[in-house]
């Protein structure tokens, strides 16, 4: 006679972090009831839950084990934890710990350092690096720790049309208040306000402001580029495999995430390899300070705030782009009633709502 199937007990809501050797087995603990979390120690016996052996592909993997024992990817983190409870969890920022923590103070004009290689770059106080009509700010780059990507910041006059490219590269376009028009090969799509695009490997690109104001969009390159090549024209070639490439936010399409929410607009539905570009809304509230496997860029699209790491912090504001390696420990504040939107990009991964 079998077991009768119990429900799994809550070990914890956030995942377990390991990292493993190649070709060993381990078992996860599906039930919870384990002492030896996220391992498996024989408490699952009687309860009709068995658990779930993991063999390690490579010496040193990073994973994220479930805590919850709720998530639908066993035995890795799928996010489920964050909507176990009705509130996100959050940190008290007038705690004594908190306010003893000091500002972070500028590197150079437009760029603030914290712990590690985490910076916070504020677009209009950096210097124009575009060599025509076109404003081109680098953003993000090998010098600020980034292992996966660049990011630029182009400004374009009104009524201008630009051609270019990044050679070989995948291409993550945004525009947070502006509009404008995108063209790939012979195709043309909207750029309407809080849309984010893609540009697959090998195609060139045509970026169009409205003919009564100036048009900025964010471009973040995998992998890294010096800055786009200029280009006279576009050729005809578009990857027609993949039709869709810009997503408009819906808040009706958004997952939710206890009272905050976040919607992926590019993944591997357009074509974008390994990564994904989002846009998320922060209540007024301070995040527990966490950490992602994923490295990550948030654009604060509207809003104003605090960024936080281990020793130092830091305001952020509309139009600020936030840089956070793999691993950093981070906690970003939302200080406005009206809340924070903040438009991202993870790589590699395709969920932002894993944190450990």
């Amino acid at each position: 006679m079998s077991d009768t199937i119990q429900e799994p007990v809550i070990a914890r809501y956030k995942p377990y972090y390991a990292e493993l050797e190649k070709g060993k087995r381990y078992f996860w603990c599906a039930c919870g009831r384990s002492k030896s979390q996220p391992w498996c120690d024989g408490s699952h016996k009687g309860t009709g839950i068995a658990p779930l052996p993991y063999q390690a592909q490579e010496d040193g993997e990073e994973v994220l084990f479930c805590g919850c024992k709720r998530t639908s990817d066993v035995p890795f983190c799928d996010g489920s934890h964050n909507n176990l409870r009705e509130r996100y969890e959050t940190d008290d920022p007038l705690s004594p710990e908190n306010q003893a923590v000091p500002l972070a103070e500028e590197a150079s004009p437009g760029r603030v350092v914290l712990d590690g290689s985490c910076r916070v770059h504020r677009v209009g106080r950096l210097p124009d690096e575009g060599a025509g009509t076109v404003e081109v700010r680098k953003l993000i780059s090998p010098e600020d720790g980034a292992v996966h990507q660049s990011q630029f910041h182009l400004t374009l006059p009104p009524g201008y049309s630009q051609a270019m490219e990044f050679p070989r590269r995948q291409v993550l376009l945004f525009v947070t208040s502006d509009s404008g028009e995108l063209a790939i090969g012979s195709r043309k799509f909207a750029l309407d306000p809080c849309t984010g695009a893609f540009v697959r490997p090998g195609e060139a690109f045509a970026l169009t402001a409205p003919p009564d104001r100036p048009m900025g969009v964010y471009a973040s390159v995998f992998p890294h580029a010096d800055g786009p090549q200029w280009r006279r024209g576009l050729a005809d070639y578009f990857d027609s495999h993949y039709p869709d490439r810009t997503i408009a936010t819906d808040r009706d399409k958004a997952t939710p995430m206890a009272d905050r929410f976040f919607q992926v607009l590019i993944d591997k539905t357009q074509g974008f390899e390994n990564g994904a570009q989002f846009i998320g809304e922060i209540p007024l509230s301070k995040a527990v300070a966490h950490r992602h496997l994923y490295e990550e860029t948030l654009i604060v699209v509207s809003g104003e705030g605090c960024l936080w790491t281990e020793n130092v912090k830091t305001s952020v504001g509309t139009g600020d782009v936030i840089f956070l390696p793999p691993k950093q420990r981070h906690s970003l504040e939302c200080t406005g009633k009206d809340g924070m939107l903040v438009a991202g990009v993870i790589f590699p991964g395709d969920n932002p709502s894993i944190n450990y």
